[in-house]
């Protein structure tokens, strides 16, 4: 054997031992000159058996087609999302990057790049980390980019920790549809929506940055899905500078996410926000809105889909900048009508919809109050029911608490 064929049999038996963790000893001996690094990850993960660690060495390794893992109790370990790259940049087969169809798993320390669509997609799983995990499309925010970057749908106890979304032409980091979520020490950037909770029941959203998106971090419930969301806590987050044109699908929910929004909350119930720092983003800082305002009202919706956002508690938390550049010529008409030429509009922006069947003496009840207990801080109502022809700043309105959250219990985020 001459000595460059020699080099290279044993660098691909020294790569197999790295990705195989268990059963090492067989891959060893099978591996040859023609195995690309691909088909060794993608038999391993086939191959995997619960408990197994799949580590996978620092390198650039490209990918045409998706993976995916669906043995419970795996760990996928890279050498860091800046070290081990996993990159989608020719795809031709899949519709993302990294499928996991599994329970009780981890996946740290590695990054998928350039996807033609999902980054990394969880299905029905419970007992689920991701931690340490970059999801990238590297051209920037384009339609073209795939829609979610980190993406767990109906889902039970999850912890998405230390990880960035950069690129999603929906979200960045997306949990929908699922229970008992925590969101922390993420940064979230370049995206249509950097963080989304949708229709998720318990979800704490905490230590994140979200910057550069169209919305920072928004808090959904859309109709025609198996289960709404409520009891969302979204609190010590540093939100700025979300002021990205929208690059969404048109005819896609945030497709309808003006540029320049900081928290969103639509449609849905229990929302708490408080200690965040939330600055400069040029519609509002703060957006509590109803189905009504996204357009989404017209298409067929669930006889008993709520479109209104009830239960809402904005407190203690800093304010900068915002609302003076807002998206669009309606919104631009509204800031002359508030603030005047030189003027802004208010950090916290409510679009006016409400349950009137469930008003008494013509306010809401208490549990089901948009409140607002913020220091100086101002809520305008923007009187979307009427066609927006008569926003007013109603901040006294609104003067008023709500009982505290729980927080979310998840036994591998203590």
């Amino acid at each position: 054997m001459g000595a460059v064929l020699r080099a290279m049999v044993m660098a691909l038996m020294a790569l197999a031992a790295n990705l195989t963790g268990c059963g090492a000893a067989q891959e060893r001996n099978t591996a040859g000159a023609d195995r690309t690094y691909q088909n060794l990850l993608i038999e391993r993960l086939i191959d995997a058996r619960p408990g197994d660690v799949i580590e996978i060495p620092e390198g650039v390794f490209a990918f045409d087609r998706s993976l995916s893992l669906n043995v419970d109790g795996v760990t996928l370990r890279g050498q860091g999302p800046d070290r081990t790259i996993l990159s989608f940049q020719g795809q031709v087969q899949g519709a993302e990057g990294l499928l996991v169809t599994a329970n009780d798993f981890t996946i740290e320390n590695l990054a998928i790049e350039d996807t033609i669509g999902d980054g990394l997609k969880v299905n029905n799983g419970e007992n689920i980390i991701i931690r340490g995990v970059r999801v990238e499309w590297t051209a920037g925010p384009r339609t073209e980019n795939g829609a979610y970057g980190i993406y767990p749908v109906q889902t039970t106890n999850v912890l998405i920790e230390n990880s960035i979304a950069i690129g999603a032409s929906d979200a960045g980091i997306y949990v929908g549809q699922s229970r008992n979520v925590v969101l922390r020490r993420n940064r979230a950037e370049r995206n249509v929506a950097g963080i989304e909770i949708e229709n998720t029941i318990g979800a704490d959203v905490y230590e994140n940055v979200a910057t550069e998106n169209t919305g920072g971090i928004l808090v959904f419930n859309m109709p025609n899905l198996p289960q709404p969301g409520y009891q969302t806590r979204v609190f010590s987050n540093h939100v700025f500078a979300n002021n990205t044109g929208n690059f969404g699908h048109a005819g896609t929910p945030v497709a309808s996410i003006p540029a320049g929004s900081g928290v969103v909350v639509n449609s849905n119930d229990q929302v708490e926000i408080f200690d965040n720092d939330i600055s400069d983003n040029r519609t509002a800082n703060i957006i509590v809105s109803s189905l009504h305002s996204t357009g989404y009202s017209s298409y067929s919706v669930q006889e008993d889909f709520d479109p209104y956002p009830e239960g809402i508690f904005i407190h203690s938390n800093r304010f900068s900048g915002g609302g003076d550049n807002p998206d669009g010529m309606e919104l631009q008409a509204l800031r002359l009508l508030i603030g005047g030429p030189l003027g802004r509009l208010p950090d916290v922006f409510w679009d006016g919809y409400r349950d009137e069947a469930k008003l008494v003496d013509g306010v809401m009840p208490d549990g089901l109050r948009l409140c607002l207990d913020n220091g100086a801080a101002e809520l305008v109502n923007a009187d979307g029911p009427h066609g927006y022809a008569a926003p007013a700043i109603t901040t006294d309105a609104h003067r008023c608490t709500l009982p505290r959250l729980p927080a979310i219990e998840l036994a591998s985020a203590q």
